[in-house]
């Protein structure tokens, strides 16, 4: 049974899979930004294009549970703010597949990221930035910025994180609302992912050897969003993503 899931992989990828397919469950249900070491783990340990098809699949199945358990605390006037301007991200996350490679979009994702982490902690002490997100154009930008990353290396966590938390959420309606707007982009880059080559039925195989751990690490993201306080919740995910952006400025 293992072989026809894991045949094609060799014993670093399969360990590999497993641990990031631990961080996407407690990422989707617990600490938002435990997923951008996901990524960095699976491009380390399998070729580009490959990776981020695993992770599409893997975090599209996570994405069903988190909306299950906080389908109540989803906040939709936020989320159908910015998806328009997300599905026009992607479309721009596609087209720049083409043209844009491996090398240069680490930087490019890494100070991206970076930049956004520090207008965070910009907006959360300067009181003449509290009235930027009653602006059309704020949306307009996270949206856009956050569907380009998601379609080009599944890497809008960090962007989502720093929206969010601008517009004041608690910790329940900040997951609620992550969930149901991943859920969405997720489902709607499956084909796209599909059709070109990134996932693949190899990877499809592997991942659905990976559905009892992904239920494991959520699971485990509930319990640790139920004992965490809001300031701690607040101050971890915005410290993940940076650490994640120095991350991918760095080798492997």
């Amino acid at each position: 049974m293992m072989e026809w899931f894991f045949s094609d992989y060799t014993g670093h990828q399969l360990w590999m899979l497993v641990f990031s397919s631990l961080l996407i469950g407690i990422t989707k249900t617990g600490i938002p930004g435990l997923g951008m070491l996901a990524v960095v783990l699976l491009a380390g340990a399998f070729p580009a294009r490959e990776s981020t098809g695993l992770q599409l699949v893997l975090l599209a199945c996570t994405d069903i549970v988190a909306v299950l358990w906080y389908r109540r605390d989803v906040q939709w006037p936020i989320v159908l703010r910015l998806l328009p301007w997300a599905l026009g991200g992607i479309a721009l996350g596609s087209l720049a597949m083409r043209f844009i490679t491996d090398e240069m979009m680490r930087p490019i994702l890494a100070w991206v990221v970076l930049g956004l982490v520090i207008f965070s902690y910009v907006f959360r002490y300067w009181d003449r930035l509290k009235n930027l997100p009653s602006h059309w154009g704020y949306p307009a930008f996270f949206g856009m910025t956050a569907g380009l990353t998601t379609q080009v290396a599944n890497a809008a966590g960090p962007v989502m994180t720093v929206y969010l938390l601008s517009m004041k959420l608690d910790k329940n309606k900040y997951m609620g609302s992550v969930a149901w707007y991943f859920l969405i982009l997720n489902w709607i880059k499956v084909p796209v992912f599909f059709w070109e080559g990134r996932i693949t039925e190899t990877s499809v195989r592997a991942n659905l050897g990976m559905l009892p751990v992904l239920l494991i690490g959520a699971a485990l993201g509930v319990l640790i969003l139920k004992y965490i306080p809001q300031r701690y919740f607040e101050h971890t995910v915005q410290l993940l993503a940076a650490l994640a952006a120095l991350k991918l400025l760095l080798p492997f």
